[in-house]
């Protein structure tokens, strides 16, 4: 899909024409546009339409397979099942088309007064339908077992009705993660980190579809890596991001590892942190913690190349997932 894609984005100029971001408040980040002044005109957006759309693509050809050529192998290859998969394929179809929607409006009115995509409150918005959504359908249509707190090596918590503000909270926490998508490879690799160990777990708890489709996205993910490890040939950006970390809600909440998803997801963890941190300082103290936020440009405003920041925070991924992996399963 990539050189049709690269060749449809190039030739329309799927780019911002002018350089610079405003923060979730409504105001310029000036120490990040001065940081990206150069970066963000000439290489497109939307890259993120490699990951989503291989991804349905590659379900939806399994699933024909075994409608029109049904037998036991062909049964076992598709993966698309109502207790497993459709919402969060659902969820990571809709969340990527409003980021698309969001990616063409910034491209269109950059340069100009109007600038600007979708406001953060609106995407927030739609993030809490989803999360509403997704809290219902475990509270009503789902097994009981769902309705859980697991605790690893501890006894589970029965939530009850409360498992639907729960998955709110940790969508919009996620939604809120979305802002790692800023260097060069960054997003790409974590993402890939961290829906590979979710399709460990899901295969160790016997999920299979839904490790399946873990393992999909990680596919997905890594095949729109190759083409954004410095220098980018496009940016994730939105429609990519946004589907990501709403899906990804689902199946934490689906292989129950809502506790250690702080442990598997840390460098989201602490990318959102750091953002909620900056704003609380700047309001309560009158000044600032980091040099600008989120914390990966922090690093690059000390002067750490992006490629430096981008590997090590892969490493830290890597650790945490392995270890957030084997305490999920192992805690059982």
């Amino acid at each position: 899909m990539t050189p049709a894609l690269t060749d449809f984005l190039y030739k329309n100029k799927m780019w911002k024409k002018k350089a610079g971001k405003i923060d979730i408040t409504g105001k310029e980040t000036p120490i990040f546009n001065e940081l990206h002044k150069d970066k963000e005109v000439g290489t497109p957006r939307m890259g993120g339409i490699i990951i989503w759309m291989s991804t349905l693509l590659t379900i939806a050809v399994f699933f024909l397979i075994s409608v029109f050529f049904p037998n036991p192998i062909t049964a076992k290859l598709s993966f698309l099942s109502q207790n497993q998969t459709i919402l969060p394929l659902f969820t990571l179809i809709v969340a990527s088309l409003l980021g698309l929607v969001d990616d063409w409006m910034q491209i269109k009115t950059s340069g100009t007064p109007q600038a600007g995509g979708l406001s953060f409150y609106k995407r927030a918005g739609v993030v809490v339908l989803l999360g509403l959504i997704g809290g219902a359908w475990f509270y009503f249509k789902l097994d009981p077992s769902y309705q859980y707190l697991n605790i690893p090596f501890f006894n589970d918590i029965y939530l009850g009705i409360l498992i639907i503000p729960l998955f709110i909270v940790v969508m919009l926490s996620l939604f809120s993660s979305g802002v790692i998508d800023g260097l060069d490879g960054l997003s790409g690799g974590i993402m890939t980190i961290i829906f590979s160990a979710y399709a460990f777990i899901a295969f160790f708890q016997n999920q299979n579809d839904l490790a399946a489709f873990c393992a999909t996205i990680a596919g997905a993910t890594l095949a729109f890596l190759w083409f954004n490890i410095p220098p980018a040939r496009f940016y994730m950006s939105e429609t990519g991001i946004l589907g990501l970390t709403t899906s990804l809600t689902f199946v934490v909440f689906l292989t129950k590892s809502v506790v250690t998803l702080p442990i598997i997801a840390l460098p989201l963890v602490v990318t959102s942190a750091s953002v909620i941190i900056q704003l609380a300082s700047k309001k309560i103290r009158g000044k600032k913690i980091f040099i600008v936020a989120p914390l990966h440009h922090h690093f690059e405003a000390l002067g750490w190349p992006s490629y430096k920041v981008v590997m090590r925070y892969w490493i830290i991924g890597i650790i945490c997932a392995l270890l957030g992996m084997i305490i999920t399963i192992v805690g059982k």
